[in-house]
Formats: structure tokens, sequence, C-alpha cells
């Protein structure tokens, strides 16, 4: 049935909010400590489930219903999976980069890296598809997310916004983009639409 959220998505989606009802701290061994000695390699997984408080989990967890629903359900179970975790992954690889830059030496939580992989997979697939700003400003995915990536970037130079990882949300980005390159690399050329 279409109306009920895919396993995959649903799984990540009570995992999320179990580890946050459990309390679990954000400044311990799971969230994603720069290089150095309290890094440790899980981490590059574990911390896409803590959360820094009750709107950082709801707002991921809501766009991870949004916009991981219908994903999962074109791709399929295991390439959803694939394709999440590699833009976990890869926001983690970006946020290890960044803080060996700037010295940084607190830890980064959530699933904002998997989250905007998830926006990225679904500008390109449902390009048309109307997203609303706050319900009052709608547009087509391609430029929603278009936008919200530019305005990260921006962002992140200047430092606006501190205390959030803006080039761990372009790190799950490029991420997805790539999982997807790679798909489409192995079927050939073809148009844009799903893989």
């Amino acid at each position: 049935m279409s109306g009920l959220m895919p396993p995959a998505t649903l799984v990540i989606l009570l995992a999320n909010v179990a580890v946050f009802l459990l309390g679990i701290s954000t400044f311990g061994p799971f969230s994603l400590w720069p290089l150095g000695p309290y890094f440790e390699p899980w981490q590059v997984v574990t911390y896409s489930f803590l959360h820094g408080g009750l709107p950082h989990i709801f707002f991921n967890m809501f766009a991870l219903y949004m916009f991981g629903g219908p994903l999962e359900r074109l791709w399929g179970t295991p390439k959803f999976v694939a394709y999440y975790f590699a833009s976990v992954l890869a926001a983690a690889a970006a946020q290890l980069a960044v803080t060996a830059m700037s010295g940084s030496q607190y830890p980064t939580v959530g699933a904002s890296g998997g989250v905007f992989g998830l926006l990225l997979g679904f500008a390109l697939m449902f390009p048309r598809e109307r997203l609303a700003i706050y319900g009052i400003l709608p547009m087509p995915a391609w430029l929603f997310v278009t936008l919200y990536g530019l305005l990260e970037l921006v962002m992140g130079v200047t430092g606006t916004q501190s205390g959030v990882a803006h080039f761990a949300h372009l790190g799950g980005m490029a991420g997805g983009a790539l999982v997807l390159l790679l798909w489409r690399g192995r079927r050939g050329p073809r148009r844009l639409g799903p893989v």
C-alpha cells in the first residue's frame, strides 16, 4: 500500500527516535568527533542517529518521512539504504575534513547529511514536484533544493549560523550525487530520470 511508510525509511526513523528517547549523550563515543583521541571508526555512522534536541530530530525525521518514502518506493529498499548511508558517510567525511582544517574540537551529530542526500535524490527523481517553503512559497523541487544547497554553501563559507555543520550537509548531497552517477554509469548514458 503506497500510503504506508516503506520499511527502511520506517526503521531509520524509529531508530533515530529510539536513540533520542534513550537520551544518549551527544558528547559521547557515538558522536562524530574530529580526528584525534576521541575519534572512533564507527562514529562515521553512529553520529547520524544522535540529535541535539527536539527541533533537530523533528525536522530531520519529518524530511526523512517526506523524501525518503518516495525514493524508497521508486528505487526499492536495498538501493535506498545504500544511497542513504552513502550520503551519511560522505557527510561524515566532509565534516572530518572541515574540522581538521579549522581545528574544531566539537563533535557532530544528526541525520542531516543523509537527509540532504535524500533532498538531492528527490529533486533529481521528482524535479517538478511542488515544495512549499513554510507552506507559503511553492516551487519545483529542483529549484528548492538548488537554492537550499547554495544557501548552505554561503552559510558554510561565511560562518553564518555557527554550530551547524553546513559542509556536512553539502557532503551528504555530494555523496548522493556520486551514488546516482555510479548507478547511471552502470546503465550507460540516459536522460535524467529514475535510476
